[in-house]
């Protein structure tokens, strides 16, 4: 008997079916990959297994846990279920764990109320739990809270907390999405560690093959509520069948075409020995001041037409480095020069020039206003900006060139999905047409469909308005996509710099190596399938 079973499971919420006829099986010690787009049934799947479903869904079939159906069970007997026996790793660490209570008391209290462990005795084994998923206490102190720990750091608190109690089942929703190449392969490694040490059964929920490539068991590719395909992962990535599995494959896999581009020789951004350091909070008041440099002593610069990659581990400097290219944040030592004139002190006139896309669109936008408003935003920046008609016309026109809908200028930004918004973002950039736009993790939480689409909209606006960009990731083979050169940041410093297709091919410095060989690979594409991007 499997441990876990689901069949023919059906979740309508109100009118709308958002799981249709879901069937599959779970045997102990096994991992079975869960890949879709977004809104194809991933994370409801999830939630219908954790019985965490919102109080208007109905639920048809049956989810048979150890032989017992969950879809039956009281309120009173699901929470004993739950962090014991199945437990779930969220997407989010920071949104999943309390903010106000330390990572000690958080990984205790599954031990204290499941089972009724002293504090004392729940503080040790949450030391030894901290320290198996690597945080010991002489790396990360148990006093800490989750803001005072990286986005890897977090994830493997959340951990802790969901195998605390050596569940027979763990669910790990979208666990690595926005971590960079080393520590989402350290939480990969992790993760299967576990399940082999403990054979725990693991669901992983993910959009991305790459990364369920040598780690899943069996992968189910879900599209619309349905799972379309599912076999063991070696057979699916041979044989896959199914038109959308096809689709998802080949995106994985996209690169772009990104157009020729004459690079004028004259410097459009110059940045010279910049350093930038951080005063760290005093422990009592007595105590010497102490610093950390975020940034030091980093040069480089981006000619005209360039489109230049900024790659590197999360806590390396990327965002205090484009902070202060955008003139957000000051500057102990060095310049930055846009045309020659200085990007710190500059006034409206030349940080027009610089526009950046963010990395959480839905973030970067005042839900209160629609859509015209929102991308004329940097008018504000011009002394003469256009109005009324001819404003309207050039919405209407940018709006179109990133492959939206002239009407789209009437909507409100929650009525658009992630890459609809980040094209409505990628308009906003370009609206008074900058000389430099930065593209900030622009689409590292985007769905590999969506992403190849933007990538592509990226390289179609490379060549219609002849684009000069900084390009930031963690993501290599969207880097070497659609950038020229490249430079590599570790601990505030640039380590290597060169042609993209140079760096990644033959890296000289270590820590490039380090980068590379922590990526995670993608099979060979079966013959009959390209690299371009589905419809």
């Amino acid at each position: 008997m499997s441990l876990l079973y689901v069949d023919q499971l059906n979740i309508k919420l109100g009118p709308v079916s958002v799981l249709k006829d879901v069937s599959f099986s779970l045997q102990q010690g096994e991992i079975l990959a869960l890949t879709g787009e977004s809104g194809s049934g991933k994370s409801m799947t999830a939630l219908a297994l954790m019985q965490l479903l919102p109080d208007i869904a109905k639920t048809d079939g049956r989810i048979l846990f150890q032989r017992e159906d969950l879809t039956t069970k009281t309120e009173k007997e699901l929470c004993k279920i739950r962090g014991s026996d199945i437990s779930m790793v969220f997407q989010e660490p920071m949104t999943a764990l309390n903010p106000v209570k330390t990572i000690s008391a958080q990984v205790s209290e599954t031990l204290i109320l499941h089972k009724g462990e002293t504090p004392r005795a729940a503080r040790e084994k949450a030391q030894s739990i901290l320290h198996k998923v690597g945080l010991p206490p002489s790396v990360v102190p148990m006093g800490r809270f989750p803001h005072e720990l990286s986005g890897g750091q977090r994830q493997r608190v959340v951990i802790a907390i969901a195998v605390a109690l050596t569940p027979s089942l763990l669910i790990a929703d979208e666990p690595t999405t926005a971590l960079d190449v080393t520590t989402q392969a350290q939480i990969l490694a992790l993760l299967k560690s576990l399940v082999k040490e403990t054979n725990m059964a693991m669901i992983l929920i993910t959009h991305d093959l790459a990364v369920v490539a040598n780690m899943a068991d069996n992968i189910a590719i879900m599209q619309h509520g349905k799972i379309v395909e599912m076999a063991p992962t070696q057979t699916l990535f041979s044989q896959m069948h199914h038109p959308y599995t096809k689709s998802l494959f080949a995106a994985s896999g996209h690169t772009v075409n990104l157009p020729y581009k004459a690079v004028n020789a004259d410097n459009l951004l110059k940045v010279t020995h910049i350093s930038r350091q951080y005063r760290l909070p005093r422990k009592h008041p007595f105590e010497a001041t102490k610093y950390a440099r975020a940034v030091s002593d980093v040069s480089f610069s981006i000619d005209h037409g360039e489109r230049l990659g900024l790659v590197g581990e999360s806590g390396c400097g990327k965002s205090t480095l484009t902070r202060a290219i955008l003139g957000l944040d000051p500057i102990e030592k060095g310049t930055i020069t846009l045309n020659g004139r200085d990007v710190q002190n500059a006034k409206a006139d030349v940080r027009r020039d610089i526009q950046v896309v963010f990395q959480d669109p839905y973030g970067s936008f005042n839900p209160r206003h629609k859509v015209s408003r929102l991308v004329c935003e940097p008018y504000h920046l011009l002394p003469n900006a256009p109005s009324g008609r001819v404003a309207d016309d050039k919405i209407s026109r940018l709006l179109e060139d990133v492959g939206l809908s002239s009407t789209d200028k009437d909507k409100y930004i929650h009525e658009f999905s992630g890459g609809q918004r980040q094209r409505i973002a990628i308009a906003r950039a370009l609206i008074i047409r900058p000389k430099l736009v930065i593209f900030d993790e622009a689409v590292s939480a985007l769905d590999v469909t969506v992403r190849a689409q933007i990538l592509d909209l990226i390289a179609k606006l490379a060549a219609e308005y002849g684009l000069s960009y900084l390009f930031i990731s963690h993501d290599l083979a969207v880097v070497r996509s659609v950038t020229d050169r490249c430079l590599v940041m570790r601990d505030g410093q640039i380590v290597e710099t060169g042609r993209t297709k140079d760096i990644l091919d033959n890296p000289t410095h270590d820590y490039t190596k380090k980068l590379i060989n922590a990526a995670p690979k993608l099979p060979a594409l079966p013959k009959g399938i390209t690299a371009h991007a589905p419809s």
